[in-house]
């Protein structure tokens, strides 16, 4: 009994919420031993990859249980601060940030080696929910918050510049926390039709600057690669080589076709091809965990396609289990919205878990192919370091809310008793 009670108090909040963490971490730990085989290869070590990560799990919950033992009112003291240190960091990676997979993304502080991204995603969930809450009437969102908001897109501007699916992902949470914060609906369209605007323009920046040179070959592959370029420094020559990642992704996604397999070129599409060679010899129920032939071959396999290595060794019956726990997260914290008195942990505990949801479904999207390439790992099951840990602590934050929600349902209900 005294175990219990102390698991209780160590592990405080929803327990579903508590449930599909667990669970994700499970799916994490065997999918990522199983889709690791080339960090093996590498490494020489069969478990150095499989502890690491972990190691990194480990410290996920060691903060995530932190988190959940802070009261949510404390989190809107942190907003000042992780606005100037999100605004410093990417400014920070735009001009001197470590590059890896040829996307420069990574800072260096104290030795250790994070995005600045991960960051200001939540940092941006966190102000909205601030600002939402500050500006709410009986008719919904005051006109000023959209105001206060587009504040924000000093931090969105850098991440588009260095992500531009994680800052088109960030941007449709941020829309759907101000229709959740019933911003009124003329304000709505009209950002609605300058975000249009925007991506035309940042779609034609990257068809006229971007360079996707087709392959030619005496018969149509259908792929293409990169042109080589002389490399570039600085923050432009970044900005160029991006475009010619991201045209030749959306030139391979419009120009889909169905390619017969002798035509397939998979030294130039691997991760598309090998994506789909994973899904279609998954059937049912799968190959078995730790069975998986792709993972050899996926580059990413442990990280951006892992929901491919998921399909091919548990089947659709696995595909199906992982996203329904990110659909119940999202429908248990609109439960535990709902439970709050205040405006604030509500729209905080929504706008995360459409952060993590939204995420997820970017990358199962990608597995299945039905968008682009993005590079979005999925959440809390991916492989990862530093990102691993913020969404542990993103979990964390809902879950803190859910004990606040709690605490104001336990009040209501014996206010309500002692004035029967």
């Amino acid at each position: 009994m005294a175990v219990n009670k102390s698991l209780g108090n160590l592990f405080k909040g929803d327990k579903v919420i508590w449930m599909i963490f667990f669970f994700l971490c499970l799916i994490s730990a065997i999918e990522v031993f199983s889709a690791s085989s080339s960090l093996t290869y590498k490494g020489g070590s069969y478990l150095a990859p499989i502890i690491k990560h972990l190691g990194i799990l480990f410290l996920g919950i060691v903060f995530m249980v932190f988190t959940v033992n802070i009261p949510c009112r404390y989190f809107k003291v942190l907003t000042p601060f992780l606005l100037l240190f999100s605004f410093v960091t990417l400014i920070w990676v735009l001009f001197g940030g470590q590059s890896t997979n040829g996307a420069q993304r990574w800072v260096s502080l104290l030795g250790i080696q994070f995005q600045p991204s991960e960051i200001g995603k939540g940092t941006l969930v966190l102000m909205v929910a601030q600002v939402l809450s500050a500006t709410q009437t009986e008719h919904g969102a005051d006109r000023k918050a959209v105001y206060w908001i587009a504040f924000g897109f000093v931090i969105i501007i850098p991440i588009l510049l260095e992500n531009l699916s994680t800052g088109l992902l960030i941007c449709m949470v941020i829309y759907m926390m101000m229709i959740l914060g019933r911003v009124p609906v003329s304000q709505l369209g009209k950002i609605l039709g300058v975000v249009v605007l925007i991506a035309g323009a940042a779609l034609s920046f990257v068809l006229i600057f971007g360079h996707a040179k087709q392959t030619e070959a005496p018969e149509q592959t259908l792929t293409e690669n990169v042109a080589p370029q002389k490399e570039e420094k600085g923050i432009f020559g970044s900005l160029f080589h991006r475009a010619d990642t991201w045209k030749s992704r959306i030139y391979k996604f419009v120009k889909h076709e169905e390619v017969p397999p002798e035509k397939f070129d998979l030294d130039k599409d691997a991760q598309v091809g090998h994506a789909n060679i994973a899904i279609a010899s998954s059937n049912v129920i799968g190959q078995g965990p730790g069975n998986s032939v792709q993972r050899d071959f996926l580059s990413q396999a442990f990280s951006d396609f892992i929901y491919a290595v998921i399909i091919e060794e548990t089947g659709i019956i696995g595909a199906v289990f992982v996203a329904m726990l990110y659909v119940v997260l999202l429908f248990r914290t609109g439960r535990i919205a709902n439970r709050c008195e205040n405006n604030f942990p509500a729209f905080l505990a929504m706008g995360l878990a459409l952060l993590l949801v939204t995420q997820a479904l970017f990358n199962m999207c990608v597995a299945v192919g039905l968008v682009p390439v993005t590079g979005q790992p999925l959440p809390l099951i991916s492989k990862g370091g530093t990102s691993t840990i913020i969404n542990c602590v993103y979990m964390g934050a809902i879950i803190s809310v859910s004990r606040t929600a709690k605490k104001a349902e336990k009040l209501t209900k014996s206010g309500v008793t002692e004035k029967k």
